[in-house]
């Protein structure tokens, strides 16, 4: 998944950018608190994005 597509796919679902590092970036959804590590690649696989979803409770892309 390209991750243009993927970080449209954490906003529309109410997620905002913690903090910015060289290789990950940490996103949080502030409705349940969590936070998840997203790697800054140019594509993302399908598994990992799978469990990043999971992790802050939003809905998976499919």
């Amino acid at each position: 998944m390209k991750r243009t597509a993927w970080l449209k796919h954490l906003r529309r679902y109410g997620c905002v950018l913690k903090r910015e590092s060289r290789s990950h970036s940490l996103w949080t959804n502030p409705r349940s608190g969590e936070v998840e590590a997203v790697p800054r690649h140019a594509e993302i696989p399908n598994k990992l994005a799978s469990k990043i979803c999971r992790g802050l409770s939003i809905p998976e892309i499919g």
